[in-house]
């Protein structure tokens, strides 16, 4: 019987700090790796030959798409799992990864994708999504210049599958985009895009997204808008993540009115998506309008934040909506139960900084008896979780 060979296709430049990470994660399931180089001046060509990788030279063009493409069309797998240089795959047994591919009668599979963000690598600051990594090496190829993605346009969606196993994304870091200055590259290659007229629904998202990230929000609001209709006009539903910037972007220009206005319609189209109707619950919060966001949190913890087909913020229905809780509880003068919401929230991120800050200024103004009532409405295993974290304050 033909077991199932693996090729790793990559594209890379200067990534010497972080190659090794990646091929250390892949190196003992993959049969095969197609690394095409796009000018490195750095280790990174040296590094990638020490795992024993084809390094293909490649004269940069201007389309990340067509870089990978040239990889692609090099392999000698079935398979082909894609990755960039600040990514790792989590630690799987090769028969057990190629057993999963062998039994399921697809031609694509997806991951999930945990991205991190802010300053350190934090498990509680995360988004996650659903992402195509594997797929059968049978012409299936990539497009876009900028912001790639697989053209799976010929598969019937029933051919595409979800295999149970995580990609970590280090990319969205703030150390690693100052220093490769991403947001200047990036804003020119979508600009290019837009021009040549290639998914320029997408190209607008991507735009958006760049100038949120810069606070340049009247940018961002204006490419998020541009998105919206270019999907339309394309008779296209515009995706999940195209409305959860839209309302991210309000809410950070502190248009909660407008927000409010628009948001119920969103979450008509994508009712299964968490995000939503936290950032519901969020805008709600801050139009002192306590007792609706209440509920739109409560919501967020029943449905919970493994939908990945949608782009997930961590504890969007977890850890944060309970956060919130307690914000709105506090705000209305709800002592107690604030305190016990914040105990929720830490309950499952005992290090969720933003709770233990109001956990620990609340429990000042308490006495010892209405912080003991407090913790003994948890359930004993969360009454350990509290005394070590409030055990944590004594020590500072």
């Amino acid at each position: 019987m033909h077991e199932i060979q693996l090729t790793l296709c990559m594209i890379v430049k200067n990534e010497e700090e972080s190659i090794a990470r990646c091929l250390e994660s892949v190196k003992d399931i993959v049969d095969e790796m197609i690394i095409v180089d796009t000018g490195s001046s750095d280790r990174t060509v040296e590094i990638c030959e020490a795992y024993d990788a084809k390094v293909l030279a490649y004269e940069w063009n201007g389309s990340f798409a067509e870089a990978r493409n040239h990889g692609i069309k090099q392999a000698s797998g079935d398979w082909i799992i894609w990755l960039d240089a600040d990514e790792e795959l989590e630690q799987i047994d090769k028969k057990e990864l190629k057993g999963c591919i062998d039994d399921q009668n697809y031609d694509a599979l997806n991951v999930r994708l945990i991205n991190y963000h802010g300053d350190t690598i934090d498990e509680n600051n995360t988004s996650e999504i659903a992402h195509t990594r594997l797929f059968k090496n049978s012409g299936i190829l990539f497009v876009n210049k900028m912001h790639e993605r697989l053209d799976l346009t010929s598969i019937p969606k029933d051919r595409v599958g979800y295999l149970g196993i995580n990609v970590y994304h280090y990319g969205y870091l703030n150390s690693v985009i100052e220093k490769k200055e991403k947001a200047k590259r990036n804003i020119s290659m979508l600009e290019a895009q837009i021009d040549s007229g290639e998914n320029v629904y997408w190209a607008h998202y991507y735009l958006a997204l760049e100038h949120y990230n810069g606070k340049q929000y009247n940018e961002a609001l204006e490419r998020t808008n541009l998105s919206i209709l270019s999907f339309l006009q394309n008779k296209t539903l515009p995706p999940s993540m195209v409305y959860k910037l839209k309302y991210s972007i309000l809410i950070a220009m502190g248009r909660f009115d407008l927000a409010l206005h628009g948001i119920d319609k969103a979450i008509r189209m994508y009712p299964d998506y968490v995000d939503l109707t936290f950032l519901k619950g969020i805008i709600l919060y801050h139009l002192e309008s306590y007792e609706a966001s209440i509920q739109c949190f409560h919501e967020c913890i029943k449905m919970g934040e493994d939908n990945v087909a949608h782009l997930i913020l961590k504890g969007a229905g977890s850890f944060r909506a309970w956060y919130y809780i307690g914000l709105c509880e506090r705000e209305s003068g709800q002592k107690e139960d604030a305190m016990l919401s914040m105990m929720k929230s830490l309950c499952v991120a005992p290090h969720y900084k933003d709770a233990m800050e109001n956990l620990a200024d609340m429990i000042d103004t308490c006495d010892q008896r209405e912080i003991d009532t407090t913790i003994r409405k948890l359930h004993p295993e969360e009454q350990q979780i509290i005394n070590r974290v409030i055990g944590e304050f004594d020590e500072k």
